[in-house]
């Protein structure tokens, strides 16, 4: 019995959608259409970047490495309104810079995280995240 709820927990925490470590609202300063945000992601930390946008605007995202004690493998992803985590666009298999179509109305999220050896190993990267709407 006690193997069967160490079980049912196990996998109840496989299926639950991540939640951020840390999560900030991004707001432009009157008259300004971007900003510049920034910090420091360990090991398997992440930090969601959330903005409320409308549709048919565009999303400027460029993602720069600012310092580091690793090899500097920090990526992010464009999630939609109510995602589950599926990304409308990975930059680790699209790069660190991209221009992205918002196709609905409602607030997207900016996943910065970090991959391989720099999460496994708990490195630590500093990074410049630069975003605007158009």
């Amino acid at each position: 019995m006690r193997q069967f709820l160490w079980w049912c927990v196990w996998s109840m925490l496989l299926v639950w959608p991540a939640t951020a470590q840390n999560t900030t609202d991004v707001k432009f300063a009157p008259g300004n259409y971007g900003a510049m945000v920034g910090g420091t992601i360990i090991g398997d930390e992440f930090f969601d970047y959330r903005l409320d946008v409308a549709t048919g605007q565009e999303m400027f995202a460029e993602l720069t490495v600012s310092g580091t004690n690793g090899t500097g493998t920090v990526y992010f992803n464009v999630l939609p309104p109510g995602s589950d985590g599926v990304a409308v666009y990975n930059s680790s298999i699209n790069g660190n810079s991209a221009t992205v179509d918002l196709t609905e109305t409602g607030v997207y999220t900016i996943r910065v995280y970090l991959m391989g050896n720099d999460r496994d190993a708990g490195k630590t990267v500093g990074y410049n995240l630069d975003l605007s709407i158009q």
